[in-house]
């Protein structure tokens, strides 16, 4: 298997389990707040990032350089505390079909940002599957609507929702900038993802914990079970994934692969919570689907300004 083949398995990957936060959430969030919740699913993750963490401080090499500070800074407060904060506070104020649709634009907003400030030529083909995918996520995101008896969507929730991606498009792009920085550092996928997310959970339970106060630790073993899977699985190995992937592919045409994340999330919902989908579900399960084996199919060469992301090494040092 080629070494692009593996970053598309990987960011497939990373995108269904991705999904799998969903069932976990919904499990959690019977006996916890949201942001006792999110914090409970980043502590675990943090101890999942904890050998990576330690083992990067350990190499003179792979420590933070001064000069990156603000990168990694950037990266950990809008990857973690600003996006999930945001993004929860949107939730608040508008339904679930709407903050669904509106994340189901994540891939073109990554693609335009890829394009803005990583300066990566995005081919015709790629934008019509990225929308493509993007439209199958709406799709989704409406049939998933049916039944939220009184809920109302606002303007300020569905504007709070799309500034978290914005803030994710951030920490990607930041993320992918670290990984291709060299200067002599070896920021590895694992040593970047160990860093980032492991100051954003800092961050983030600093806020937590200033606003909510600590979370109860007198909880259920499904409850326990389901943010340790949901911070080491859906959060730790996810980010692994992803940013290996991201390190050898450009960020537009990995961006498609998020959207793998709802279509998981609904079987998930069918089989475990009994949820029931309607056709314009399933089209849209099909179409994003669709877009993601064109990204990984695609034989398209897109050029990059300063050096290939194929020659960037990764955690065992070869690409």
């Amino acid at each position: 298997m080629s070494s692009r083949s593996r970053a598309f398995a990987a960011l497939a990957a990373a995108g269904c389990l991705w999904g799998t936060g969903f069932l976990f959430g919904k499990w959690a969030l019977t006996e916890l707040s949201v942001g006792h919740m999110v914090l409970y699913r980043f502590l675990f993750a943090s101890l999942g990032f904890a050998p990576a963490t330690f083992r990067g401080l350990r190499r003179a090499e792979s420590r933070i350089a001064r000069r990156d500070m603000p990168l990694f800074f950037a990266a950990a407060l809008l990857g973690v505390p600003v996006q999930f904060i945001v993004q929860f506070a949107g939730l608040d104020r508008t339904t679930v079909s709407h903050a669904s649709l509106m994340v189901g634009n994540l891939p073109v907003l990554l693609a335009a940002g890829a394009a803005i400030f990583a300066h990566e030529r995005v081919a015709a083909g790629r934008w019509i599957a990225l929308i493509t995918s993007t439209v199958g996520a709406a799709l989704i995101a409406f049939s998933a609507s049916t039944g939220e008896a009184g809920a109302q969507a606002t303007a300020v929730g569905d504007l709070l929702v799309v500034a978290s991606l914005i803030a994710a498009v951030a920490w990607i792009l930041l993320s992918q900038r670290l990984m291709r920085a060299g200067r002599g550092q070896d920021y590895s996928p694992m040593i970047t993802s160990a860093y980032v997310m492991t100051a954003g959970t800092v961050l983030l339970a600093a806020w937590v914990v200033g606003t909510e106060g600590f979370p109860s630790a007198h909880l259920s073993f499904r409850t326990w079970a389901s943010v340790a899977a949901s911070g080491l699985f859906a959060t730790t190995v996810t980010t692994y994934l992803w940013n290996w992937g991201l390190a050898r592919v450009p960020a537009s045409q990995a961006g498609v692969f998020v959207n793998l994340e709802p279509v998981v999330g609904a079987i998930l919902g069918v089989i475990l919570l009994h949820d029931i989908l309607g056709p314009y579900a399933l089209i849209g399960g099909l179409l994003v689907v669709d877009a993601a084996v064109f990204v990984a199919l695609a034989d398209t060469e897109i050029a990059q300004p300063v050096r290939s992301i194929d020659h960037v090494d990764g955690p065992s040092g070869s690409a």
